[in-house]
């Protein structure tokens, strides 16, 4: 490779770095407004975040076409390639974890018929928790933090956990008190996206990982 070949190959990787990152804010911004609508039901932000899905989709395809260039103008070994395929996984991710905030505003509207359901289960701090640990994942990535990629790993059951424990709450909940079938009903479908939401998360986590040690860490345990 020669030296304009190597300088220009460096730019694409750090323009490719800085997508994932434009993409990823964009993500964090709709899950704080899917999250902030399930728990006050305001309306105007389910607007937002559908206009909002169209820039993530183009980002998307901006990624999905530089990746394409990158691999067709250079051969890119090592941790370039990594850093090529974790992009391409986490760009993946990223999009799913959109479509999850967007449905997860949808439902807001009819679970906030029955406003006092969301705080008897506390569902603000499972919704934080899950948006904490996305956020993490990001900051892994941006920070090229693996220790911090590890961290999210360890505790990747921490939301499954919690979601079993509400989930059976709430059908206790429905077997009392038949009024409230239909909201909770789809107060657990939003859990399970919620739950959704922290795999992705921790996913990303994972792709970090594999790019800067070069592990497959895939339904494995964390060992050095």
């Amino acid at each position: 490779m020669t030296p304009f070949m190597q300088t220009h190959f460096e730019q694409e990787l750090e323009k490719l770095r800085k997508r994932i990152i434009e993409m990823s804010d964009l993500v964090e911004i709709q899950v704080e407004k899917s999250i902030t609508a399930l728990l006050t039901g305001n309306k105007d932000l389910v607007k937002q975040i559908e206009e909002n899905e169209n820039k993530i989709d183009d980002i998307d395809v901006k990624i999905d076409k530089l990746c394409q260039r990158i691999f067709a103008l250079v051969q890119p070994v090592a941790s370039d390639l990594r850093l090529i395929m974790s992009s391409l996984k986490i760009d993946n991710e990223l999009e799913r974890i959109a479509d999850i905030a967007l449905s997860i505003a949808k439902r807001a509207e009819s679970i906030r018929e029955q406003p006092e359901i969301i705080t008897k289960f506390k569902i603000n701090e499972i919704a934080n928790h899950s948006k904490e640990i996305f956020s993490k994942a990001i900051l892994s990535y941006i920070e090229k933090d693996v220790v911090k990629a590890k961290e999210l790993l360890l505790n990747k059951d921490f939301i499954k956990d919690l979601n079993q424990k509400l989930h059976s709450k709430i059908i206790n909940e429905m077997t009392k008190k038949s009024e409230v079938i239909v909201v909770a009903t789809n107060l657990i479908i939003v859990l399970q996206q919620i739950e959704r939401l922290a795999d992705h998360a921790v996913n990303i986590a994972e792709s970090v990982v594999f790019w800067i040690d070069g592990k497959i860490i895939k339904h494995e345990n964390i060992i050095d």
